[in-house]
C-alpha cells in the first residue's frame, strides 16, 4: 500500500479515537471554570458579596440563575458546615424541568449535573438554597461548563415573604419520610408557598424567615424576634447587615403570630403596627399583606384574625391604605411535624396568588 494511504488511514483512526474518548468521558474538550464574580450570574436574595469570589447566603429561597452552552456542567459550593455537620440542601432546576434536591455533604462540594443535560445546546440552571439560616451559610464559588452566556432578564416584579417556619418550607418535603432523618431533611424553601406564588406571578422572590420566630415572642427559648433582626442577612444569628436598597419589592407578605400564640392585644398589635411602619420606611410604594397563620388552631386563629384586622384598620386610619389583610380558608398541617405539606404549600400559593392578582392586576 502506498505510504500516503497509510498516513490517511492513521489520521482517520486517530480522529475516531479522539471522538470516542470525548464521547465516553461525557465532557467537552473546551470546559471552562467561571468564577462567582462573573457578570453572567444572576443572584436573587440576601447575599453577602464582601468576597465577590465567594458570595455567601443564609436565608432559604436564595437563588442563582445561569445560562450556558454544552453538555457539561458542575456546580461548586462551599458549606459553612456548622458544628461540623452537613445540614444544607439545594434545589436545582435545569431547563425548567422537574426540580431535584441535593444534600451538600462536604465543606467544598462539587455537584456534577452533566448526566442530566440531554443535548449539547443552550441550557438554563437555577440553584436555590432549600434550608434556612440557622443551618449555616452556603457560598457559591462558580460553575464549570463549556460556555457561560448572558441569561434572560429577571422578572421586573418583586415579592418578599416574611415569616416563620411555615414560610421557610419547614416540613413540606416528604422525599425522605417524616419519621426518618433530621428536621432539616424535610425543609424545602424552593417548594414553599412563597416561591411558588412568585413563580406563578412571574416575579422574583425573597424569603425573610426563621423557624420559630415571632413578632414579640418566639418559641423554643429563641432569643430573637422578627422586628430587630429584619435588617440582617443572617437573621437567626442577628448578624451581617442588609442593604434594603438592593431589593425593593412591589408586594410584601407577613405571616407571623403562630409562635407568639395568644398575647396581650395592645403589645402584639402595637409591635405589628411599628413593624409595618419600619417596612414602609424601606419600601414606600409596596403593597403589604398581613396573613393569618395556616397552622393556627380553632383557639388561636380567630384571635390572630382580630389582631390583624385591628392592625390594618389602625394603619388605614393613619393614612396608609396600601396595607391589606388576607386569611387562608382552613388549617394546613398535613406535612412533617404538623406543618403544611408540599401539596398544602401549593394550595396556600394558589390562594395567595389569586389575592395578589386581585389587588395588583398582575
Amino acid at each position: 500500500m502506498p505510504l500516503k494511504y497509510v498516513y490517511r488511514i492513521c489520521s482517520v483512526l486517530f480522529l475516531m479515537l479522539i471522538s470516542v474518548f470525548t464521547f465516553a468521558s461525557g465532557r467537552s474538550s473546551k470546559v471552562h471554570f467561571y468564577k462567582a464574580n462573573h457578570t453572567d450570574f444572576q443572584y436573587v436574595g440576601r447575599i453577602d458579596f464582601s468576597n465577590p469570589l465567594q458570595p455567601k447566603f443564609w436565608m432559604p429561597g436564595v437563588y442563582i440563575r445561569a445560562r450556558f452552552k454544552g453538555d457539561h456542567c458542575r456546580i461548586i459550593l462551599r458549606d459553612e458546615l456548622l458544628n461540623g455537620t452537613p445540614h444544607n440542601y439545594v434545589e436545582i432546576v435545569i431547563d425548567h424541568q422537574q426540580p431535584f434536591r441535593v444534600h451538600i455533604a462536604e465543606k467544598n462540594d462539587t455537584i456534577d449535573i452533566s448526566n442530566r443535560l440531554h443535548h449539547q445546546g443552550t441550557h438554563t440552571i437555577l440553584i436555590c438554597k432549600d434550608t434556612e439560616s440557622g443551618l449555616g451559610y452556603l457560598a457559591f464559588l462558580g460553575l464549570e461548563c463549556d460556555k457561560l452566556i448572558p441569561p434572560a432578564k429577571l422578572p421586573e416584579r418583586k415579592i418578599e415573604f416574611i415569616g416563620n417556619s411555615i414560610t421557610c418550607g419547614f416540613g413540606n418535603d416528604a422525599s425522605t419520610p417524616c419519621s426518618v432523618g433530621k428536621w432539616y431533611d424535610h425543609e424545602n424553601g424552593y417548594a414553599g408557598y412563597g416561591p411558588i406564588t412568585a413563580r406563578a406571578l412571574h416575579a422574583q422572590w425573597h424569603v425573610s424567615a426563621v423557624s420559630g420566630i415571632g413578632m414579640i415572642h418566639s418559641c423554643c427559648q429563641m432569643p430573637i424576634v422578627m422586628p430587630p433582626v429584619f435588617d440582617k442577612m443572617d437573621m437567626r444569628d442577628d448578624s451581617v447587615s442588609w442593604d434594603f436598597k438592593s431589593y425593593i419589592p412591589d408586594v410584601v407578605t407577613i405571616c407571623l403570630g403562630q409562635n407568639d400564640g395568644i398575647q396581650d392585644s395592645v403589645s402584639f398589635c402595637g409591635a405589628y403596627v411599628k413593624f409595618i411602619q419600619t417596612i414602609r420606611s424601606h419600601y414606600p410604594e409596596a403593597k403589604i399583606i398581613c396573613l393569618n397563620s395556616p397552622m393556627a388552631d380553632k383557639k388561636l386563629n380567630p384571635v390572630l384574625k382580630n389582631y390583624i384586622t385591628g392592625v390594618v384598620s389602625c394603619l388605614h386610619h393613619a393614612g396608609d391604605k396600601n396595607v391589606y389583610a388576607f386569611f387562608f380558608d382552613k388549617r394546613f398541617v398535613q406535612g412533617c411535624y404538623g406543618h403544611p405539606s408540599g401539596e398544602e404549600d401549593r394550595q396556600l400559593a394558589t390562594e395567595l396568588t389569586g389575592y395578589i392578582r386581585s389587588i395588583t392586576g398582575w
